[in-house]
């Protein structure tokens, strides 16, 4: 247990996440006369420090008493209030801008280049990083922000519909639903366990999205490793293709997501590979239960009662598990997105829509690339993917105020009322619970109509 707990502090240590951006180019600017780190010019933004998980002032539960959740390995044994006075950082410097520019060069001569840089800031928490860096390699930048795309929101949206309007839709269900588990165990075990973020300094926080959520394990990781694993999968004995490729498809997508992480400054070395472990693990625990799952959510007569009524109720589970944070509400949006999907299967099968072939016609050849089937992929991507944005910009559009109605919430503030889970659960679950419907259902049967089947 001794050796357990040297290793474990050892690959947590931050100074190993710092030696690997080092490695790979990134670099913190420090101020000439002093030595610390420089920082971009804060715009009307209050001197404070936002610690993991935390929220500014006066937007968590309507209390605003100036302090902010910090939570270390230590504290997450104590399951009290857990508000600590400011005067700590987990790996967050506040500002409304990211530096990434070329410092004055020490021998003459120009080094690394760069931009100023506005990163993704959270609209709930409106964080934001104002540490100036330099990168040293644009390759390696931008492949590392490619990794780190792989477990967000925008590649979901774009991934997920292409496999079921264009690939196959029963492995995209199948996919869908190892998704759902995975997330959701993972969003869950961060706030049981409340590790913070790597610190910094001495890391640079390339990425400040998900700040305010905690480290352990990481999820991208978790998400990284379980979506090609369980295509090669699914894929095998189903697909004519050498399984080969898919295995190397996978290394390659689990290890780019993970280093991605390190190379962000999001998470530590134990973190990724703790995610890879989990995501390994409810893989060899779930996976022989998905085809079961999938039967049940085609077949059976109360499917869509049942389903709706167990993720909603996961979905409160997990709100109670900590003050909030933004992991809350993406695990309602995973959850909402899982039950549309399973809802809009069970309709699919019961109108016969998206039939899934015979097993007679296993395995499935891989067809010939025409311009005719690209032209016709891209064609559906596009105007599903456009259905699938207009459909979630509405329902947020209707579902938060209706939601403040309903709960007699104030809503002056979207920002307050939305850190408020009488708002962000509806909210959340509605909204994508439709975009998963639309997803599986309304928009292949639009397809069907307009001849793109």
């Amino acid at each position: 247990m001794a050796l357990f707990r040297h290793w474990a502090a050892y690959l947590q240590d931050p100074e190993k996440v710092a030696r690997f951006q080092r490695l790979c180019g990134v670099e913190p600017l420090l101020d000439p006369g002093s030595g610390a780190w420089e920082e971009a010019p804060e715009k009307n933004s209050p001197d404070v420090l936002l610690a993991n998980g935390s929220c500014p002032a006066s937007q968590v539960d309507g209390e605003g008493d100036g302090r902010h959740r910090l939570r270390s390995p230590g504290d997450a044994r104590d399951k009290g209030e857990g508000w600590h006075s400011n005067g700590m950082k987990n790996g967050v410097v506040p500002g409304e801008a990211v530096e990434s520019q070329q410092g004055p060069p020490e021998d003459g001569k120009p080094h690394g280049w760069g931009v100023k840089r506005q990163p993704r800031r959270n609209s709930l928490t409106g964080e934001a990083v104002c540490q100036a860096f330099r990168i040293r390699s644009r390759f390696l930048y931008y492949l590392f922000t490619l990794g780190t795309e792989l477990g967000n929101e925008l590649f979901y949206i774009l991934f997920f519909p292409f496999c079921i309007w264009n690939l196959d839709a029963w492995m995209g269900r199948r996919l869908i639903i190892v998704w759902v588990w995975v997330m959701y165990l993972g969003q869950c075990t961060k706030d049981v366990i409340r590790w913070p973020r790597p610190a910094s300094p001495p890391v640079v926080k390339l990425e400040i999205f998900y700040n305010s959520e905690y480290s352990m394990p990481s999820t991208h990781a978790m998400s990284g490793t379980a979506i090609p694993l369980t295509l090669v999968l699914l894929s095998y004995g189903r697909w004519q293709y050498p399984v080969f490729y898919g295995l190397v498809l996978a290394f390659c997508w689990c290890s780019l997501v993970c280093f991605s992480r390190i190379y962000m400054g999001m998470h530590s070395v134990l973190d990724v590979i703790a995610g890879f472990l989990y995501a390994v693990l409810i893989l060899a625990v779930f996976f022989p239960a998905v085809d079961l799952v999938d039967n049940f959510n085609l077949t059976h007569k109360y499917a869509p009662l049942i389903i709706i009524s167990l993720h909603l109720a996961l979905g409160v589970f997990s709100f109670t598990l900590d003050t909030w944070s933004t992991s809350r509400g993406d695990t309602a949006q995973i959850l909402g997105c899982g039950a549309g999907v399973a809802c809009g299967s069970h309709v699919n099968y019961l109108l016969g829509l998206l039939p899934d072939p015979s097993p007679e016609a296993l395995p499935l050849p891989v067809p010939a690339l025409t311009v005719t089937l690209l032209g016709k992929a891209m064609l559906r991507l596009l105007i599903g993917v456009v259905i699938l944005l207009l459909t979630k910009t509405a329902m947020k559009k209707a579902t938060i105020p209706l939601a403040c109605k309903v709960f007699s919430i104030p809503y002056d503030d979207v920002r307050q009322a939305r850190q408020r889970m009488e708002v962000e659960l509806p909210y959340r679950y509605i909204t994508y619970g439709m975009v998963g419907f639309s997803l599986m259902f309304l928009i292949p049967s639009l397809f069907c109509l307009m001849g793109l089947s």
